[in-house]
């Protein structure tokens, strides 16, 4: 008697297995536009999808991707119908990556030379946030993620002429989109959860920067005091600039934005020269480029983009060196929440790295997840590289700056 439930919770879970592999062999009964770019979709349909939505899945910004992003990358792109209406739209990347761009401790002793693998990611890896998916306003959600696999498995079987993919990513699937996400492991999927999104939110009595000041306890209000302080001794100031200077400066720019970039734990993709000029180009009033300078000299630059209600604190680079003696990193923070407030927006996201910093500025931490899937039992290093990046990622402190 003690063996009948240990064996019918094996015959129930065989049973899934076989229900889940019928699944995903056949199709979900939706059907579907592919483009490699985004102006080769019907713009009507893609709008009547996203409009809604986050501007990083806005024409105006894939053209960004497509034209002057990292040059391991492509944008694909797919549009899902039910009964000849569009009810989701996809934006995903197909992406070359060498073992040479990790920056793991377990690939040092191992021959890296020339290895390369492919992965589609549905998403953004040039941002954070939910910008692989949109599905069309007043839409039930769950059913819709079968179509979604089926989409994803599309744009992976169309891009084999370019080689094999053995890894699908779902990138950063917030709390929201998290219960009907779960649809996902059906397709084989695995959920991770990921290093949290720092936002801060901005409060209704904000109208300057020196509001967010003052809603400061002594403590906090002192410290950010004293960054400003250390930076203007140092004869440094903080100058917004327009499209064109950001051109003109391009070069230099980009050098501060590779000595961040080198840093990081994990470097997939790398942004080409031309891809803040074009991005300020593209987006305009929607977007604040701030420099720090000394004299002549660039010490550091921050974008901020108006995402709707959200400010998202973009791309940032300042140099390493000079940051040691000037807190560049930290006044560069602090311009990016003067931004948010003067752009009318509600909440600033920050992003996933230098969590400790973002929470001494009021950020809290907004969970996010990710949902992978790889056609080899064994994880080559490339997975294993990805996998040790998001499974041991820091913890966001606590902090409360506010009075």
């Amino acid at each position: 008697m003690p063996t009948i439930k240990p064996l019918n919770k094996l015959v129930s879970k065989a049973r899934d297995l076989r229900d889940h592999h019928r699944e995903r062999h056949r199709p979900s009964g939706f059907a579907f536009a592919i483009s490699d770019r985004i102006d080769f979709l019907d713009k009507t349909h893609w709008d009547k999808v996203t409009a809604h939505d986050s501007l990083f899945l806005s024409p105006r910004y894939l053209r960004v991707l497509e034209d002057a992003g990292p040059d391991n990358l492509r944008q694909c792109y797919a549009l899902i119908f039910r009964d000849k209406e569009p009810v989701a739209a996809i934006a995903a990347q197909s992406v070359t990556v060498s073992v040479a761009r990790l920056r793991s401790k377990s690939s040092k002793s191992i021959p890296i030379d020339g290895l390369e693998e492919k992965m589609l990611v549905c998403g953004n890896l040039l941002s954070w946030g939910m910008h692989g998916i949109s599905f069309a306003p007043n839409v039930d959600h769950e059913p819709l993620w079968p179509a979604v696999a089926e989409a994803i498995y599309r744009l992976r079987r169309v891009d084999k002429l370019f080689g094999d993919t053995a890894f699908v990513m779902v990138k950063d699937i917030p709390d929201a989109y998290a219960s009907s996400a779960t649809a996902l492991s059906r397709f084989s999927y695995r959920e991770l959860e990921t290093e949290p999104n720092m936002v801060l939110e901005i409060s209704p009595k904000w109208k300057t920067y020196d509001d967010y000041m003052a809603s400061l306890t002594s403590k906090y209000r002192k410290q950010a005091k004293q960054i400003e302080k250390e930076v203007d001794a140092a004869g440094c100031t903080l100058e917004e600039i327009k499209s064109d200077e950001i051109a003109r400066n391009a070069e230099q720019l980009h050098a501060l934005y590779l000595q961040t970039h080198g840093n990081a734990r994990l470097r997939l993709v790398t942004l080409p020269v031309a891809f803040l000029p074009t991005l300020a180009a593209q987006l305009g009033d929607d977007m604040r480029f701030t420099v720090l300078r000394k004299g002549e000299t660039l010490l550091g630059f921050v974008t901020t983009v108006k995402d709707g209600a959200t400010a998202v604190g973009y791309y940032i680079g300042f140099d390493r060196k000079m940051n040691a003696e000037i807190p560049i990193y930290f006044r560069l923070l602090q311009a990016v929440i003067g931004h948010a407030i003067l752009l009318g927006c509600t909440r600033l996201s920050l992003g996933r790295t230098a969590l400790e910093p973002k929470a001494r500025l009021g950020a809290r931490p907004d969970p996010m997840r990710v949902w992978i899937r790889h056609r080899i039992p064994m994880l080559n290093l490339i997975v294993r590289g990805l996998l040790h990046t998001i499974d041991d990622h820091e913890e966001p402190p606590e902090r409360n700056p506010f009075k």
